[in-house]
């Protein structure tokens, strides 16, 4: 049993039956390098071995017996005898013998199965380029690097050079192909390569503009036969056509390309006729466009041609099938998957690993977008068609609104809810929106908090700060991370006057969405009111670096470097604001100021006349350039400025006096004497006016002196009497109010009525205070009573009235007139619809909750 041994069942029974030598493998012998080499050589024709007589080269050898020493024996070619073994060594038992392996080393031998004594093997042949075919294959890699080149380059944008290196690839393709004719292999041409020479040639064309170039290069490829499928090109020359508007050309290759394409490539057939379907639409012929459009959305529906058929039912009017169309618009599937995938579901590590990989990866991205475009279209399409498809808007919203709840786009109905009340703002029916708005109170937190937002806002134009306030709480409480809600927050905060708190919610905003530009503005408005300009002054910079063309942020980054007491910076921001809004004559006549207060009066006369020119109703404008003229003795010029301010303000009578005296001035005394006349008759107890008279009548003579001196004296005497009055009102008044502090009870102190003429008021007296943000009207008391008083003392520093025919009263004639709209310099963007008043609230507009785009 020992010799007994049992077979395993993994080993094969069967194996090494087919496993021998394969020196005896005789099929082989044809593919034996080795063998065949010998066949080829004198080693495989030696002659037979054959014994020869004494005295022949075997003669030479001497012979041994096996008892004897074997010395070897050499064979007619050289070589020793098989079994032969020299230098005395023992002979192997065998004949046949392992190559490479002995039992003893021969002499001078050492162990060397692979060959490395030989050294390293020789170079490989270097190749020899001067071939005309190594002379193609190079010129064709250098073509093929060209047209990589010139694609990388259109992909960066580098649009020109693109171009260029595709006519490099030109040039070198046209070359190749005459090398290969020159070297007889003509027939061998690479019609690939030639096909994509041309090819990106007239797209780098065609990106360039160059459309007539690119033309001819789409027309080489579409009329030779050897390219396969080049009909297809046809349709980038129809696009190239309906770039330049050629519509009719352009309808007519689009259906030669989809003649050339089968019915199998589905997709490419349903684009080229959604394009036949714009053009017709570009074209005015709705019906045929409409012929396109239901083809694809009965054939393969998508969200674009749904939309585009919607917009051609509408232009016709059809409200029937508009429904119908808006039915197959929020129908068509997106084919993306559900945002519920996305939320881990269990405790799987690595499932929810995987969840976390793809749920910001490009694919879900794309998905994002393409339902954000869906939504986008659904609600331009609803917005669209409501007011048409019933009699009143209101009904076809909430048509729309039905369909929509019915559909995949559940969420989308709130926010048609919420267009229905923009469309009851911008028809003026601010109660129906407000109504509309109320409804979303009970709500889910994301519409509660956009309607409160909107609701904040409008109650907030209505100055209704209280229910603003409310609605900003209910807002914030909705979603704390509404940027717009904390804003409107702020607003009503500030027109409490608590600027810090107000900031407070404005640096909110911006953690919650640093983007937020309203905020950031309304920021630096705040510091300017608590007098921290260098903070203001930042916050505009930082605005400045995103809305770089806003005349706003520069204007007050201008009138802060103003309040900052660096007029030429100042200056300079101006004159950035004048590149962006050249025709703004507020912004004019704050540069004519600021050169006026630096000493250059011809600079400040050019913007003054500038901003008159836009505008020749501004008083301060007016003003200044009539004290100019009279300053520089050109009084004839200054008549035409006083006589506008007297038509702009004709219960002023410092306007008709200035007139007066600028007839007299320039030696006008008869024109002098009926303006003062006349000014007369409308205000007859004006003291300077009866002073003017009477000089005037006594100069020239005249016999109403008389009668004009007996006037003044009465008008002087009832204004003593008059100030004696209110002197004594004063004094009784005061008294009253000593009695009465002093306790007595029984004692009333009464005082008589007082008469007092209005006093002017400045600039910061007659101003109130407005629901906005302050623009440096009020923050600037320097600026505006620094130009009251120069102005002032131009108009006092003319001849006093007991010098000849000019005006005394300084008091009359003060240039402290402020303009009941109050200074327009403020706002220097001047659109009808602005987000940002530079003296305003930036409150959230209604575009971002009320109006999505």
């Amino acid at each position: 049993m020992e010799n007994v041994h049992l077979a395993v069942e993994e080993d094969d029974l069967y194996s090494g039956y087919n496993e021998y030598d394969p020196t005896f493998d005789s099929e082989e012998l044809e593919n034996d390098v080795g063998f065949q080499q010998a066949v080829r050589t004198s080693h495989g024709r030696r002659p037979p071995m054959t014994a020869k007589f004494p005295g022949t080269a075997m003669g030479a050898r001497p012979l041994a017996s096996s008892f004897g020493s074997r010395m070897p024996l050499a064979s007619s070619m050289g070589r020793p005898m098989t079994g032969a073994v020299q230098d005395g060594a023992a002979r192997p038992m065998t004949a046949v013998r392992a190559a490479g392996y002995t039992s003893s080393l021969t002499r001078g031998s050492t162990f060397d199965p692979l060959g490395q004594s030989k050294g390293p093997a020789p170079p490989l042949e270097a190749k020899n380029e001067d071939t005309p075919e190594e002379k193609i294959k190079i010129l064709e890699k250098k073509v093929n690097d060209l047209i990589e080149e010139s694609c990388m380059a259109q992909s960066i944008g580098a649009l020109q050079l693109a171009l260029e290196k595709a006519k490099e690839a030109g040039r070198k393709e046209r070359a190749l192909v005459r090398q290969r004719e020159q070297s007889g292999n003509a027939d061998h041409i690479n019609l690939d390569l030639t096909y994509s020479v041309l090819l990106n040639l007239a797209n780098q064309y065609a990106n360039n503009e160059m459309y007539p170039e690119a033309l001819n290069s789409y027309q080489v490829i579409v009329k030779n036969k050897m390219f396969s499928n080049a009909g297809r090109l046809k349709v980038n020359m129809a696009n190239i056509y309906f770039k330049q508007k050629n519509y009719p050309k352009a309808i007519k290759f689009y259906r030669m390309a989809l003649d050339q394409i089968s019915n199998t490539h589905k997709e490419m057939r349903i684009k080229i006729m959604q394009n036949i379907g714009v053009v017709f639409v570009r074209m005015g012929q709705y019906s045929d466009a409409i012929t396109s459009f239901e083809h694809i959305m009965s054939e393969s529906p998508n969200i674009r041609t749904g939309f585009n058929l919607i917009l051609c039912y509408y232009a016709i009017g059809d409200r029937e099938r508009m429904k119908k169309a808006f039915q197959k618009l929020i129908s068509v599937p997106l084919g993306i998957d559900d945002e519920d995938k996305y939320i881990p579901t269990n405790d799987d590590t690595n499932s929810n690993m995987v969840i976390e990989a793809i749920k910001n990866d490009k694919l879900h991205q794309m998905e994002r977008d393409l339902k954000v475009l869906a939504e986008k279209y659904i609600m331009t399409a609803a917005k669209l068609i409501a007011p048409a498809i019933e009699t009143s808007f209101a009904t076809g919203f909430d048509w729309c609104v039905d369909m929509v709840k019915s559909s995949q786009y559940v969420e989308l109905a709130n926010d048609l809810e919420i267009n229905k009340a923009i469309t009851y703002l911008r028809q003026k029916d601010f109660n129906q929106a407000v109504e509309t708005l109320k409804t979303f109170e009970k709500k889910d937190s994301r519409v509660k908090s956009a309607a409160a937002t909107n609701l904040s806002f409008l109650y907030f134009l209505e100055k209704d700060y209280d229910q603003a306030d409310r609605y900003a709480d209910l807002a914030m409480n909705a979603d704390r991370y509404n940027p717009a809600a904390l804003i409107n927050k702020g607003n009503t905060v500030f027109v409490k006057q608590d600027y810090e708190k107000a900031a407070e919610f404005y640096k909110e905003a911006l953690r919650n969405d640093s983007s937020c530009t309203e905020a950031l503005y309304n920021l630096g408005l705040t510091y300017k009111r608590l007098n921290r300009l260098e903070e203001a002054l930042d916050c505009f910079l930082k605005l400045h670096a995103i809305l770089r063309n806003s005349a706003q942020v520069m204007y007050q980054l201008a009138h802060l470097y103003e309040l900052l007491e660096d007029p030429q910076q100042a200056i300079e921001w101006l004159m950035q604001v004048i590149s962006v809004t050249p025709t703004d004559p507020q912004a004019l006549a704050k540069l004519g100021e600021l050169h006026d207060g630096e000493g250059d009066k011809s600079q400040a006369f050019q913007y003054y006349y500038e901003s008159f020119r836009y505008f020749p109703s501004n008083i301060d404008v007016i003003e200044w350039l009539g004290a100019y003229y009279i300053e520089t003795q050109f009084c004839e010029k200054a008549i035409q400025y006083f006589e506008r301010a007297t038509l702009i303000q004709p219960t002023q009578v410092k306007w008709q006096l200035m007139v007066a005296s600028c007839y007299r001035r320039s030696g006008n005394y008869q024109k002098a004497l009926e303006t003062y006349k006349d000014i007369h008759r409308k205000f007859p107890e004006n003291v300077e006016c009866l002073r003017f008279l009477v000089r005037l009548c006594t100069d020239m003579g005249l016999k109403e002196v008389q009668d004009y001196a007996t006037k003044l004296k009465k008008v002087e005497k009832m204004k003593e009497i008059r100030e004696q009055r209110v002197k004594s009102g004063r004094e009784g008044s005061a008294r009253g109010r000593r009695e009465g502090r002093e306790g007595s009870a029984g004692s009333v102190g009464i005082s008589t009525p007082v008469l007092t003429s209005p006093k002017k008021s400045s600039i910061m007296e007659s101003k109130q205070l407005s629901p906005v943000l302050d623009s440096g009207r009020d923050s600037g008391h320097s600026s505006s009573s620094t130009k009251g008083e120069r102005l002032s003392a131009k108009m006092r520093s003319l001849p006093g009235s007991n010098e000849p025919y000019e005006t005394s009263s300084p008091k009359e004639l003060d240039a402290s007139y402020v303009d009941p709209l109050g200074p327009q310099m403020e706002r220097p963007k001047t659109g009808a619809k602005r987000r940002v008043e530079d003296d305003d609230f930036a409150d959230e507009e209604l575009g971002d909750d009320l109006l999505p785009e």
